[in-house]
């Protein structure tokens, strides 16, 4: 019985990390009002009935900020339990294309270095993920790498 009461929702979530030309990585703050408002977040969203990771996240990004983006490598995967909600966080490079990015369903964006990323207050599982940058950038030499060979 209350085995039942304990079980909290679970959304997989497809997420961009998004590099311009320059290097940059794309974040959003997430609007105050909302689960985690505030803080800082690498763009993306729920992945739809029927639809792959790669659509999601191409979906999410054009909805959330109006540009078009090549999906990439996926960078990692993480599984992570807040104490109201579980999230899969499927985490693809991506490289962006065309439209100028606007803060269509955030607070703001921001391009900024992979060193720049600890100045940023992110979710508890976006950890893993700043992580996982880190080692990329020991083992590449370029984003567009990753991005540009599929």
């Amino acid at each position: 019985m209350s085995e039942n009461s304990s079980i909290v929702p679970h959304k997989i979530i497809g997420v961009a990390v998004i590099w311009n030309e320059q290097a940059q990585i794309l974040i959003d703050r997430r609007r105050p009002e909302g689960a985690m408002g505030g803080l800082w977040e690498f763009p993306g969203g729920k992945i739809e009935p029927g639809e792959t990771v790669q659509e999601c996240i191409q979906r999410e990004i054009y909805e959330e900020l109006g540009i078009e983006i090549a999906v990439g490598e996926h960078l990692i995967t993480i599984d992570h339990t807040y104490t109201h909600l579980r999230v899969t966080l499927t985490v693809h490079h991506c490289h962006h294309l065309t439209g100028v990015p606007q803060a269509l369903e955030c607070d703001e964006i921001r391009w900024v270095s992979l060193t720049e990323l600890e100045q940023f207050t992110f979710p508890q599982a976006n950890v893993q993920i700043i992580a996982a940058l880190r080692e990329f950038e020991r083992n590449y030499s370029s984003p567009q790498q990753i991005t540009n060979d599929k």
